[in-house]
């Protein structure tokens, strides 16, 4: 018999951690390879882990609850592949080569403890920490007491990575004596500082008070930090779509019967992005620090509304691959299994630019939120027929035509107005150039 310690296993892009809801299995089940062991919950998704090896749950290491670090042990499980009962423990190297990146960029900051040097394991408040911000705290010298006063933006006030390392920012900077003296510990021990609570409200007895769900919370901390690390940046610009419009009209039901999908607006606004993050790559990109990384890959995101009213935005990857057809076919399933909850976690991961189409809610323009590390997001408001001026070999034509505003929001940081409104305009040139005769093959 061997034990065999049963990994975290990635998730998707920027995921270090997963909270546990529910345990599929139970000590002493017979667990095959593959089968789902547990029920997760990420800041993206909910999603199940299958085992990688098939025997007998022994021991759960990650109670409901709990949360669980990707790359570290979950459970263990008794195999009968050997007469040894040594431990095998399959420890990614990628989550150590994070970890150990992570760590020596804090390392670099130059930061110099302030408080006591209380072990970390002995808490002051008896507060939960995860292991990856407890090691960041050990490698950075940061006492218990001092780690006790740190704000958590988490769940029930935890410190999650993104609050450990914003402290370490601002721990950086010089400190006045006011300010160590109020981080040294005293005699007795204070209660451990939570997020900023909410304010209370009286309400008059006919009001109802909602509780956010999990999801909406995690919607909401992504949309306050999106605006607090982006400068956001609009412009806008009219789109003449009365060639798409008539293009659709035409062969809708033709699509329908040849394909068995139903073809929207959508995959064509897809398309015309494409197109012109190819014109402008810049547009596909992200930043770290002083730095702007160019994604070579265009994975254009999808925004879908949820019939619990919630967002969620599914990923097409590698968008430039496809042709009008597989865009649509791909629009659809992802649309279909958000609506359903049947989407996985590499369904989100990844993305590179985003578009929302508001339109189908009769919104005429937006000014969406920069989802984050990217660097724009652009919304389609509904068409409608206006009057509209036309120019002719003959003169200028007064005449109805198919109208929507494009909005386009992006990080003023390394993306100027320039930019953002050259690559607004191309989109829309790209879907009033569209052919009234086009073949979909």
């Amino acid at each position: 018999m061997a034990l065999i310690e049963i990994i975290m296993p990635k998730m998707g892009e920027s995921i270090m951690e997963a909270t546990v809801l529910t345990w599929l299995k139970n000590i002493g089940d017979q667990v095959e390879t593959d089968e789902f062991l547990l029920e997760v919950a990420t800041d993206k998704i909910d999603t199940e882990v299958p085992s990688s090896h098939a025997g007998v749950l022994k021991e759960i290491l990650v109670q409901e609850g709990d949360v669980a670090e990707i790359g570290k042990p979950i459970c263990i499980l008794e195999t009968g592949t050997s007469s040894t009962a040594d431990k095998i423990t399959e420890q990614p190297e990628a989550i150590a080569a994070k970890l150990e990146e992570e760590i020596s960029t804090l390392t670099a900051m130059n930061l110099n403890p302030v408080a006591d040097t209380t072990p970390l394991e002995k808490s002051v408040s008896g507060r939960f920490y995860s292991p990856l911000v407890l090691n960041i705290s050990k490698e950075e010298g940061i006492s218990a007491a001092e780690l006790d006063s740190v704000p958590g933006t988490g769940a029930d006030g935890r410190v999650t990575k993104n609050d450990i390392l914003a402290y370490l920012k601002d721990r950086k900077q010089p400190q006045s004596i006011g300010s160590i003296l109020a981080k040294m510990p005293v005699a007795e021990p204070k209660p451990a500082k939570t997020a900023t609570p909410a304010p209370t409200y009286a309400g008059n007895g006919t009001d109802e008070i909602i509780q956010m769900d999990r999801m909406r919370k995690m919607i909401a901390e992504r949309m306050v930090a999106s605006k607090q690390i982006a400068p956001h940046v609009s412009s806008f610009v009219e789109t003449d779509m009365t060639n798409v419009v008539l293009w659709r009209e035409n062969i809708k039901n033709a699509f329908k019967k040849e394909y068995g999908e139903n073809i929207t607006y959508t995959p064509i606004l897809i398309e015309a992005v494409v197109k012109a993050i190819k014109d402008f790559p810049m547009i596909n990109t992200s930043v770290a620090g002083d730095t702007i990384i160019v994604k070579k890959n265009i994975n254009i995101g999808l925004a879908v509304a949820l019939p619990n009213g919630n967002l969620i935005v599914p990923v097409i990857h590698n968008a430039d691959s496809y042709n009008l057809i597989g865009l649509t076919k791909k629009v659809n399933d992802l649309s279909k299994r958000a609506r359903e909850n049947k989407l996985t976690a590499a369904d989100l991961e990844g993305g590179t630019y985003t578009i929302s189409n508001i339109g189908t809610f009769g919104n005429i323009m937006g000014t969406p939120i920069i989802l984050q590390p990217q660097v724009a997001i652009m919304a389609f408001g509904a068409i409608q027929k206006k009057p509209a001026v036309i120019e002719t070999p003959q003169g200028d034509l007064l005449g109805i035509r198919q109208k929507m505003f494009i909005s386009h929001s992006y990080d003023h940081r390394i993306v100027d107005g320039s930019l953002g409104g050259q690559f607004v305009k191309r989109v829309s040139d790209y879907l009033e150039a569209f052919e009234l005769d086009r073949k979909l093959v």
